[in-house]
């Protein structure tokens, strides 16, 4: 059962990941096209400069549980590399039940009221022109706290299993 729940929550996480990944390249395409349509036709347009900064959201925000998934995420590993395989899952348990699962639950609560405010209204961009979507964007933190509060708990439960986890023969 738990090694179901940790396949299920990683997949979940690398197919978001992996749809959301081709949203760079798009990115890159698109600011390619403002480039060449600004400096060769003069032409331009507000929404689509946004549209930008919308992937470049959708990106960070919904692959920043993979990154955790990966060991991608910055940490000091000065100790941490020093230890016992079995030290770094009391290390990684401890981090993830007192560092990072509390701050995606305090990010979640506290985001509550500005998502919904931003919903009962349906807000939209500043600019004249530009995307009416901002409500959505604003959606992607809480969003981002939840699907790295999945994350943190995946890695807590490979640490356990790990600890848990008896040699051969025994």
């Amino acid at each position: 059962m738990l090694k179901r729940i940790i396949h299920f929550i990683d997949r979940t996480n690398h197919a978001i990941s992996s749809a959301v990944s081709w949203l760079t390249a798009l990115m890159v395409v698109t600011m390619f096209g403002i480039v060449v349509c600004r400096y060769a036709f003069n032409i331009g347009s507000i929404a689509i400069q946004e549209s930008i900064t919308y992937m470049h959201a959708f990106v960070f925000m919904l692959a920043i549980a993979h990154t955790l998934k990966i060991n991608g995420h910055v940490r000091v590993d000065i100790v941490y590399q020093r230890l016992s395989e079995k030290g770094q899952a009391i290390v990684s348990i401890l981090g993830s039940v007192f560092l990072l699962l509390p701050v995606c639950i305090f990010i979640i609560y506290i985001s509550r009221d500005y998502v919904s405010s931003s919903w009962s209204y349906y807000e939209g961009s500043r600019e004249a022109g530009g995307l009416d979507g901002v409500f959505l964007l604003k959606s992607l933190i809480p969003g981002m706290a939840f699907l790295l509060l999945l994350q943190g708990l995946s890695e807590a439960l490979k640490s356990i299993d790990k600890l848990l986890d008896k040699p051969h023969g025994k």
